[in-house]
């Protein structure tokens, strides 16, 4: 007679390996805290654009400050905190996420680049939204294969 297999897989049902329906259970929790807190972040300062809530200290001497004073004169700053409004809140509402995560992969890309290149003082909240961008892409990368398809 052939022994009974009390652990055999059954789909993502939870049923099966104990360890790895804790694995799982562990990554979805995780996938939430990480697109909650990302989708937070960019309604927060996607609203600030518009609302005003968080004072902000004068534009620096520099090359960053002279970056910022075009980006507010010529209006482009409310299209900016439009799209991270928008990603931000498809991060929240839990629909359309990998949308989110296309818009906010752009805007990320440029806040990255420029804390790298001009205003290195906020590069560690800078790398922080990266990696919580780029574990979301990862945890989506189902949404995106036709992309990466040859």
């Amino acid at each position: 007679m052939k022994p009974v297999n009390l652990f055999a897989t059954s789909g993502d049902f939870g049923i099966g390996n104990p360890v790895r329906s804790l694995q799982y259970r562990r990554m979805k929790v995780a996938t939430i805290i990480a697109r909650v807190l990302l989708g937070l972040i960019f309604v927060v300062f996607g609203s600030n654009a518009f609302l005003h809530f968080i004072p902000m200290p004068p534009p620096p001497q520099n090359l960053a400050g002279d970056f910022l004073k075009v980006f507010f004169a010529s209006g482009y700053v409310y299209v900016i905190g439009a799209m991270q409004l928008a990603g931000g809140l498809f991060l929240l509402i839990g629909r359309f996420v990998p949308l989110g995560l296309t818009i906010l992969a752009a805007v990320i890309f440029n806040i990255l680049v420029f804390h790298t290149l001009m205003a290195p003082e906020g590069f560690a909240p800078a790398l922080v939204v990266t990696v919580l961008e780029l574990f979301l892409l990862w945890r989506y990368r189902d949404a995106f294969a036709g992309l990466l398809r040859a």
